[in-house]
């Protein structure tokens, strides 16, 4: 049989080429800070939608725009939903990973000087979620990258060292254009349960962080019209388990939080329970409640002290 004719189900199927299949029994063995086994985060969307046009989550049917209903329940989040969130966040002493939209700055620079004042960490999110990033050229979306991190070094201080694309859109060239625009690492890959290095065409390479699109609020609560009460279940369970996994090896938890949903009065009442029996085990130790920033700094480290296992 030629080469020509060999049938197509034999041969390898596509593949991005941007990591290796490694199981996870198979992996380096380390510690976070302290020793802890679990890492854990909060990575808060913060997002601008544009009125009358462009993308955005849906509570009721899309009506034809301007679409005063899902545009309102989405601004909801930003004008209530997120302070009373910063208010549960500050009370339990969580630090959150801030993924922020740059048009917010001109909307309501007031909520990201407060997440600036906490201390929490900005995350490239996007100008915003009205838009998909995978639509762009490569022109485009280098500069798209090149300019929300500019904008929130400028207006911030704070110089963002990782990405989250709006609706996790990417094009063939993303994780190369956030390696050479200078981000550190990207949350668009949720294949893993610890932070995995991605291949990049300028040979630096890029940390996939993991970041989660189960124990998330929107594909649950949006896409599975799961109440509230059982996605604070699911955090719960979640944490339970990884960290009876994480006395073997570590492993990373996000809890991909967005406030027009999770601070809607009735759902923050649950999602209160869930982040305090997280607390609660903070504060016994054992666990490293942190930002996807210093996973990724954790994990940098120990890779240019252990290259080869980390390769």
């Amino acid at each position: 049989m030629t080469a020509a004719s060999t049938p197509r189900y034999l041969d390898a199927l596509p593949d991005h080429g941007r990591y290796g299949y490694s199981p996870i029994t198979r992996r380096p063995d380390y510690r976070w800070p302290g020793g802890a086994g679990l890492a854990v985060y909060l990575g808060f969307n913060v997002e601008h939608f544009a009125f009358g046009e462009g993308l955005g989550a849906a509570i009721g049917p899309p009506s034809p725009q301007p679409d005063v209903l899902n545009h309102s329940w989405r601004d909801y989040g930003n004008r209530v939903g997120a302070w009373r969130c910063l208010e549960l966040f500050d009370q339990l002493g969580l630090p959150t990973g801030a993924l922020i939209n740059t048009a917010l700055y001109e909307h309501c620079p007031e909520l990201v000087a407060a997440l600036v004042a906490r201390g929490d960490e900005l995350i490239g999110h996007g100008h915003s979620n009205a838009e998909r990033q995978g639509d762009l050229d490569e022109a485009a979306e280098r500069a798209l990258l090149a300019r929300c991190r500019s904008r929130i070094q400028q207006a911030s201080g704070q110089t963002p060292t990782g990405w989250l694309s709006p609706w996790i859109s990417e094009s063939l060239h993303t994780p190369d254009l956030l390696a050479e625009t200078g981000y550190r690492y990207t949350l668009n890959w949720c294949h893993d349960d610890q932070p995995v290095r991605q291949r990049t065409r300028d040979g630096g390479g890029l940390w996939s962080v993991p970041y989660p699109q189960e124990l998330n609020d929107i594909p649950m609560i949006v896409g599975r019209q799961m109440d509230a009460k059982d996605f604070a279940q699911m955090v719960i369970d979640q944490f339970d388990e990884m960290l009876e996994q994480a006395r073997r090896q570590p492993l990373v938890m996000g809890i991909a939080l967005h406030p027009y949903l999770v601070g809607q009065p009735y759902r923050l009442r649950h999602l209160r329970r869930a982040l305090q029996h997280i607390a609660a085990v903070r504060d016994q130790g054992g666990l490293w409640f942190t930002t996807p920033g210093a996973v990724c700094a954790h994990v940098d480290a120990l890779a240019a002290d252990r290259p080869a296992e980390f390769a």
